[in-house]
């Protein structure tokens, strides 16, 4: 079965099951006005508390390398062109005053493929997104008229993983395995894990460790991840962002009776949370690092949706 085949067949049985109804739109905490939700967050008091984590100068990246191979949600998809202009048939470029040559690079893609920040225009409900903001007014073929991307400020704050695979006894999480609140204190709880405002939460499921290499279809199109129930949890920790390890945060094919991706609807829409997805939080794991300082800053791109992302991780 293609990978289109079985995002198909999930959404609808998902779909079917829970069903989707509209609710009535409750305006920014932050203002009428406002378009980047808890980037508000970001702080000098924050910044500097979160540099104090920095104890052995290390950094890892949390993105993950993408190409023309890489799983997205259909019908994503990315192509790259290498071109060496006005030097067909082995011309130099005279005009530099030596005998030049030089590589240019054409992308055509899909910005929703690999780690990705998810912006505040990214899904809604009966038309709306956040902040009350209707589908007709921001939704231009040219680019979101508001809640785009590039609007989004650095995000830099004190971040820390969630080792959700470690809660349940395991290397990986099953596909469709999803957490709520319960799960999420438990094992928050046994890690000695807090999260304040303004943090980033990324949860550690062990999904792209164990099957991005090894089965990519598979990866692709189901993975283990929040419920409905754990999405209005972590969104009343007040965080400045909610990431996981793989490319889609919550559990799909999801839990019985939730809805698909409602995850995205609670804290985009709804509490203006940015989400991180594809995040490659394996290797700090494996270091024993679980609270760090995170820094974000993303392609400006005007209008965009999303965000194709390498943040860094420092400890």
């Amino acid at each position: 079965m293609t990978l289109k085949r079985i995002l198909a067949v999930t959404l609808a049985v998902s779909f079917a099951a829970s069903g989707v109804f509209a609710q009535e739109c409750m305006p920014s905490k932050w203002g009428a006005d406002d378009q980047i939700g808890s980037a508000n967050l970001v702080s000098v008091e924050r910044t500097l508390n979160a540099a104090k984590l920095i104890k052995q100068g290390k950094s890892m990246p949390l993105g993950i390398v993408i190409g023309p191979d890489t799983p997205a949600f259909p019908p994503r998809s990315l192509n790259l062109q290498i071109v060496q202009p006005n030097q067909q048939g082995g011309q130099k470029l005279s005009t530099f005053g030596y005998e030049g040559n030089y590589n240019d690079d054409i992308i055509q893609t899909w910005i929703g493929i690999g780690s990705q920040l998810d912006g505040l225009g990214h899904l809604g409900e009966d038309g709306m997104y956040y902040n009350c903001l209707d589908e007709k007014e921001i939704s231009a073929i040219g680019g979101l008229t508001k809640l785009g991307t590039h609007a989004v400020p650095p995000l830099v704050a004190r971040a820390v993983i969630i080792d959700m695979a470690k809660h349940f006894g395991k290397e990986m999480m099953a596909a469709g395995e999803s957490f709520g609140e319960a799960e999420i204190k438990a094992a928050m709880d046994a890690q000695g894990i807090t999260v304040n405002e303004g943090d980033i939460a990324l949860f550690h499921t062990g999904w792209t460790d164990g099957m991005l290499e090894s089965d990519p279809v598979a990866w692709g199109s189901t993975e283990p991840g929040l419920n409905n129930e754990g999405a209005v949890y972590m969104a009343s920790m007040n965080p400045m962002a909610v990431g996981a390890d793989t490319w889609g945060l919550e559990a799909i094919p999801a839990k019985e009776g939730d809805k698909v991706f409602y995850g995205h609807v609670t804290l985009l829409k709804d509490n203006g949370i940015y989400i991180l997805e594809t995040m490659n939080t394996g290797p700090l794991i494996r270091d024993g690092v679980t609270e760090f300082m995170f820094v974000l800053g993303q392609p400006l791109i005007k209008g965009t949706v999303q965000a194709m992302i390498n943040p860094v991780a420092l400890y």
